[in-house]
């Protein structure tokens, strides 16, 4: 007896790219551009208040947008590339 895998379905793609919201977290996390781009209200206001956590936060986040798969949009799309 064979064991068939059904197919994986593909995840939902967001309209909005790593990208763009890597760039625009690396250049203005301070204001939390970047997450405002992606939908993330709570988290941009969150880095406009701290400036970013005193640019740590932005620039971590900015990196990990770029280099990670797995980033969504505030609706649980996942970012284009």
């Amino acid at each position: 007896m064979s064991y068939q895998q059904p197919h994986a379905q593909q995840p939902e793609l967001s309209d909005k790219s790593k990208v763009v919201a890597g760039v625009l977290q690396i250049l203005l996390g301070g204001l939390g551009v970047g997450r405002f781009y992606t939908g993330h209200i709570g988290m941009g206001i969150a880095q406009l208040l701290t400036c970013g956590g005193l640019g740590v936060w932005s620039l971590i986040d900015g990196i990990l947008f770029l280099t990670s798969n797995d980033r969504t949009d505030a609706q649980g799309r996942l970012l284009r590339g």
